[in-house]
């Protein structure tokens, strides 16, 4: 039977039902909802039906739908396995389904559809056909999208230090957790570099505040080039402190890092005329390796580290103290 005859969507249904029932208006008001309906006839896997809306939806000609490989073909590459999949056994079965899937426009774009499925089954509980509604659920999907966006934004800002960009405290807490854990799974060293700009507090008296979060911007922006792995964290550690978490790092290459971190921050040629051991920005560091074990915690091994750090101030400033802790 043509897609574009009278066998509408559980029309004989209807007629069956109520004699007086009026095929014409019904046939009225489906074709004039902006859901488009359709019927499937399961036998032959043929569309007895489709309303008109399809062709101003999707562009693709109303006749031009005869099989169920042509609404296959007309699903997005990235969903099509998945609905027809989900369709054709949710149809076997018997059950009314729905899904929701991008629908290919015939020049090329998409529209986000919801295919609402009822099973129609003969006297012997036979499937005998499927009809269902498709709906235009696109201006839908970008608001969830849009608020999914917002979302992870959201969370992204809930982690990260307002003025330097870089990862703020809360994040570093819980990497910390998250990597000690593993490190004890597998064994394997976990290192941290604690950064402080030396006499930071003469660095504003002198040039002021807005100078001073310029400065540590510029710092923050040269220490996330040089931790840039995956699972480096660099985070503001508080005030003018950094700390740089190193997953999987020996000493050698924590030691070597730092040199880096250092170079870079001499890089930026600051000034600094109030500092008592340079005429430019510089750091004090301290970096520290363990081997994490369940019986010792995240919080000694920073403690440690951080103990470096002070060491680092006490020998002078402007340089680097490294141990395995």
């Amino acid at each position: 039977m043509s897609n574009t005859g009278t066998d509408l969507v559980g029309v004989k249904d209807y007629a069956g039902a109520d004699p007086g029932f009026d095929p014409d208006v019904y046939r009225t008001l489906l074709e004039s909802t902006l859901a488009i309906p359709w019927r499937i006839d399961w036998a032959t896997m043929t569309f007895a039906y489709i309303g008109p809306q399809i062709e101003p939806l999707l562009g693709w000609p109303r006749g031009s739908w005869k099989t169920i490989d042509d609404w296959a073909s007309r699903i997005h590459e990235e969903d099509r396995q998945r609905v027809v999949d989900f369709c054709v056994s949710q149809s076997m079965a018997g059950v009314d389904h729905e899904a929701d899937y991008r629908a290919l426009t015939r020049d090329n774009g998409y529209v986000w559809i919801r295919d609402v499925v009822h099973v129609v089954r003969d006297e012997t509980g036979k499937v005998e056909s499927l009809v269902g509604f498709m709906f235009d659920i696109t201006e839908r999907k970008k608001t969830e999208q849009d608020l999914l966006d917002m979302q992870k934004r959201l969370e992204t800002l809930s982690f990260e230090d307002g003025l330097t960009g870089a990862s703020n405290r809360r994040m570093f807490d819980n990497r910390l957790e998250t990597e000690w854990k593993s490190a004890c799974r597998k064994g394997t060293p976990l290192s941290a570099i604690l950064i402080d700009l030396d006499h930071f507090k003469q660095f504003n008296d002198r040039y002021g505040h807005i100078a001073g979060d310029e400065c540590l911007i510029r710092v923050a922006g040269a220490l996330k080039q040089a931790g840039r792995r995956p699972r480096d964290v660099v985070a503001r550690f508080g005030g003018e402190e950094f700390v740089i978490l190193l997953p999987e790092t020996d000493a050698a290459s924590a030691l070597h890092l730092a040199e880096c971190c250092r170079d870079a921050i001499d890089d930026l040629q600051i000034p600094h005329e109030g500092s008592q051991c340079s005429t430019l920005v510089t750091a004090s560091i301290g970096v520290g390796t363990t081997q994490p074990a369940v019986r010792t915690g995240a919080r000694d091994f920073l403690a440690a580290v951080d103990r470096l750090l002070y060491a680092a101030k006490q020998q002078g400033r402007n340089r680097i103290v490294a141990a395995t802790v």
